[in-house]
């Protein structure tokens, strides 16, 4: 599933706080006979100029991608959309944040005025800021990087 509200089951929405229940049904689309989504790694190897690109720069590429495949005809993500993303695909830093300001600040700024949506330039704020806020970012700082 790629995350967006029209490939999940239900329309209920969850919180970034309270994952989803898993489904043993199919997704609709599937279902239906609509072609099966490529998944994101097959959808890098496939852009040529990444051949040889560094660590970093498939990074980036990733999370266009990532977005790219949850995002409108427009280009843009529903706020709800944004939220179910943040939960599935950046669990790993959102975890423990609950509690802190800021990280409540950003995901009330989410549920208002739902009607607006996130371009890709706002979702990368996003990413970032949530990543330097998290405990994930401190563990990583202390990765031992040499012999």
């Amino acid at each position: 599933m790629c995350g967006c509200r029209a490939s999940v089951p239900s329309t209920k929405q969850y919180s970034v706080n309270q994952p989803a229940p898993a489904s043993t049904k199919k997704s609709p689309s599937v279902a239906a006979g609509m072609p099966k989504r490529i998944p994101i790694a097959k959808q890098l190897a496939s852009i040529k100029a990444l051949g040889k690109g560094s660590d970093l720069e498939k990074t980036f590429a990733t999370a266009a991608l990532v977005y790219n495949n949850s995002a409108d005809p427009e280009g843009k993500l529903s706020k709800a959309e944004t939220k179910n993303l943040l939960q599935t695909q950046f669990q790993g830093f959102i975890q423990g944040q609950e509690n802190k300001p800021k990280y409540q600040e950003i995901i009330s700024a989410l549920d208002e005025e739902s009607e607006n949506k996130i371009d890709f330039e706002d979702f990368m704020i996003l990413l970032v800021s949530l990543t330097l806020m998290s405990d994930l970012l401190q563990e990583i700082k202390n990765v031992k990087t040499t012999k």
